[in-house]
This record gives structure tokens, C-alpha cells and sequence, in this order.
């Protein structure tokens, strides 16, 4: 009968300091099988950790030279416990397979000699059992990386009508808290005038320029994350050098720089093929997140731009930036993008401007992650396609349908942790 399995598709360690032993096994299932193997236990271990992807069983051998087989079993179950793990055993030997199958680190055993007609069907049964487990760690994965898709999807969905709503009503308010302030200085004016009714002019002054300096920071803000957030054109109709935005972008902001000491390193090859993009958006990413390296990174640091492209079906330009500053624990990095995060390395800093570059990327069918570690400095990944599908910029394109589909998402999530 026609197996489905392809049993060739990983493969078999066999372990054994007896080269004969080793030969007879490649050779009695070599044609079914792909073999390797290793004549002590160190040697199986280094090829567990070169080709741990590529092996789906070892069969070790228990009494070797150095280093037993029950220790290859132990140091595989640590680098891939996915592996499934055999020992072989001569009958005198049977306490070391009891103890491995007791402390759950083996499959299985064989007795020593084995016998080649009941090893194979032994071996299938172990490969189609790896090869089942496999299939569905895949389907699994996919269907993790479906979700996170759609997860994101819909914080962007809902991110873009929050941002959309906080830029109209609050600007909206500011609009007459500022109208009181910009009459503020003539009422001022008025109580210098007559000293007796103004115990503190100096701090009312620098209170005043207080308010105003705050009022345009929310405003720019909230500007930035409506810009972000807006429906996009269909159509990228710019073409764009990745090495010349980041030298513009640069040059843009120099006085900035200076002002710091941060040096750029440019490294992107001049060569890259274009990118096809709305310009005004994609420039203001990389404005946006130098800007946070400016604010947050000490005097005297290095931000260094690096990208490669990406060959496939739909090919991708992937960039790097990185400084060397004192970086962030991997958790705060994660909410990196999240708007109302306070940042811990700046107190008065929010990432509203990080969530507007989540939401560019996003726009151009890209992608944009940070990955940190203190005292190690920070890294800005980001992925672009050289041409931008048309439908990945309609943003609000079923939009009902995702956010019932957010709270049923939500729900599920809450009921399974």
C-alpha cells in the first residue's frame, strides 16, 4: 500500500562508538531513511546542535566511552525536545532504560543486537509520529501568525478612529483654552499696571509660556497621529532612493543633531532599487523616528542606517536602524509602539510619534518592529515592498466586520488564559 508519509523528509541520528554497528544501520535502512551518525555521544551532541532542524529521531547507544547515552538524551531533550529520543540497551543494561523512560526522556528502547525487521517498523512509527506532531506545530504557527495578523489589523482599525476622534474634539477644546491664553498677557499687562492687584507677574509670565509651549506639544501630536492614521491614496505613485530620504532626513534635522553630539552612519547601498511610496508619508517616518532618537538617546551616541533586499515572489527592501545607547528591557521594547506607553528612559515622553510610524508602515504594506536590550542599545526593523499592493491601503475597508470580530477575538483570548 502507498504510504503518505515521506519518510526521507528528516531524518535519523544513530549513535554508537562500534563503527561496524554504525555501518550495518546506515546500510540496512539507508535507502528508506536519511542516516547520520556519530560514534560518541560529544559528536551526536554537535550534530544535534548543527542539524537540529533537519533530525527527527536519535538512537543512541548506552554504554560508550565518555559520556553515556542517557546524557546525549538528557542535552537533546534541552536543545530540541521535539527530537524523538530511543536508547538502545543490551539486556544486562535494562535498569539505565527503565530509569530513562521514568524520568521522560526517551520514546523508547531497543534491545541490543536489535533486529532490522522490528527496528524499521519501529522507526516508521516513530517518524510518522514526529512527522504528525510537526504538521500540526505548523498548523499551529500559522494559525498563531493568522491571528496576530488580524490582531493587528484591528488595533489599527480602532487606533486610527481613536486617533481620528481625539484630533477633532481635543483640538477642538484647545482651540479655546489657547483663544483664553493668548488674552492672558493683556489682562497681565492690566494688573502691572496697577501693582496692587498682582502679588507674582514673573510667574504668571513663565506659566503662561508653560501652557502655550505644552498646548503646541499635544497639538503636534495629535497631528502627527491623525496624518499617520488617515485613509491613504490607493495609488504610490512616488519613487523613491532609501540611501537619499535617510541622508535628506539627516540633513533636515542637523541643528538637532549637533545640538546632541549623535552621529548618522548612512550605510544603505546607493544602488537599492526604488521603493514606490506616498513620499510625504514615508519621509516622515524615518524624520519621526530620528526624532525619537534624539530625544531619547545620551549626548555622544550613533544611529546607523543599514538595509538588503529581499528577493521573492513579491520582492522587499529590509531596514535597520540601530544606536548605541543604553537600550530597553525586551518588554518595554515590546509596547515600544503603543501611544499612551510612558517611555521609562524619557518620563515625559509618550509614543504617540512611534504609533504614527506603526501606522505609515502599516499604510505601505510594510512592517516595523523594535528589538532592545539594555545596556546593548535599541533596533528598528522595518520591511517595505518595492510595490505596494493597491488594497493594503484601504485601512477602513470592513471595518464593522473587524471590530465584531476584535471582541469575539478578545473573548476567545480571555477564556483560553
Amino acid at each position: 500500500m502507498e504510504t503518505q508519509y515521506d519518510y526521507r523528509k528528516f531524518a535519523i541520528l544513530y549513535v554508537d562508538d562500534e563503527e561496524k554497528s554504525l555501518k550495518a544501520f546506515a546500510r540496512a535502512f539507508g535507502d528508506d531513511f536519511r542516516v547520520f551518525t556519530a560514534i560518541n555521544a560529544v559528536e551526536g551532541a554537535r550534530i544535534i546542535e548543527e542539524k537540529k532542524a533537519e533530525i527527527a529521531i536519535l538512537m543512541t547507544d548506552q554504554k560508550m566511552p565518555g559520556e553515556k547515552g542517557t546524557w546525549l538524551l538528557e542535552r537533546t531533550r534541552q536543545i530540541e525536545p521535539r527530537i524523538i529520543r530511543m536508547l538502545v540497551t543490551a539486556y544486562t543494561d535494562f535498569q539505565d532504560a527503565v530509569e530513562a523512560i521514568n524520568t521522560g526522556a526517551i520514546y523508547r528502547y531497543v534491545n541490543k543486537p536489535w533486529d532490522p525487521p522490528q527496528l524499521e517498523e519501529t522507526l516508521r512509527h516513530a517518524m510518522e509520529f514526529f512527522l504528525v506532531t510537526h504538521e500540526r506545530d505548523q498548523l499551529y504557527q500559522e494559525k498563531m501568525s493568522v491571528l496576530r495578523n488580524l490582531m493587528v489589523a484591528d488595533r489599527l482599525v480602532s487606533l486610527g478612529l481613536l486617533a481620528a476622534g481625539l484630533s477633532h474634539h481635543i483640538r477642538n477644546a484647545l482651540v479655546a483654552v489657547k483663544t483664553f491664553l493668548d488674552l492672558a498677557p493683556m489682562k497681565m499687562q492690566e494688573e502691572k499696571q496697577d501693582p496692587t492687584t498682582v502679588r507674582h507677574p514673573e510667574f504668571w509670565g513663565e506659566y503662561h509660556r508653560s501652557v502655550h509651549l505644552q498646548i503646541d506639544k499635544i497639538n503636534n501630536l495629535l497631528k502627527e497621529l491623525w496624518m499617520a492614521s488617515e485613509k491613504p491614496s490607493l495609488r504610490f505613485a512616488d519613487e523613491v532612493k532609501l540611501h537619499e530620504v535617510i541622508a535628506h532626513t539627516t540633513e533636515s534635522l542637523k541643528l538637532a543633531l549637533a545640538e546632541k553630539g549623535i552621529q548618522i552612519e548612512n550605510t544603505i547601498a546607493s544602488d537599492l532599487p526604488v521603493l514606490q511610496v506616498d513620499k510625504n508619508k514615508f519621509c516622515r517616518l524615518f524624520e519621526l523616528l530620528l526624532r525619537d532618537e534624539i530625544a531619547n538617546l545620551p549626548p555622544g551616541s550613533c544611529v546607523t542606517f543599514s538595509a538588503k533586499l529581499l528577493d521573492g515572489p513579491k520582492p522587499e527592501v529590509e531596514i535597520r536602524i540601530s544606536d548605541n545607547g543604553p537600550g530597553l528591557p525586551q518588554d518595554a521594547a515590546d509596547v515600544l509602539f503603543d501611544p499612551f506607553v510612558v517611555r521609562a528612559d524619557a518620563p515625559g515622553e509618550f509614543g504617540i510619534n512611534l504609533m504614527a510610524c506603526f501606522f505609515i508602515a502599516h499604510h505601505h504594506g510594510g512592517h516595523i518592529e523594535a528589538t532592545s536590550e539594555k545596556g546593548k542599545g535599541t533596533q528598528f526593523h522595518l520591511r517595505f515592498p518595492l510595490k505596494p499592493d493597491r488594497d493594503l491601503a484601504d485601512l477602513n475597508k470592513n471595518l464593522l466586520q473587524k471590530t465584531r470580530t476584535s471582541d469575539k477575538l478578545w473573548e476567545n483570548l480571555a477564556s483560553r488564559s
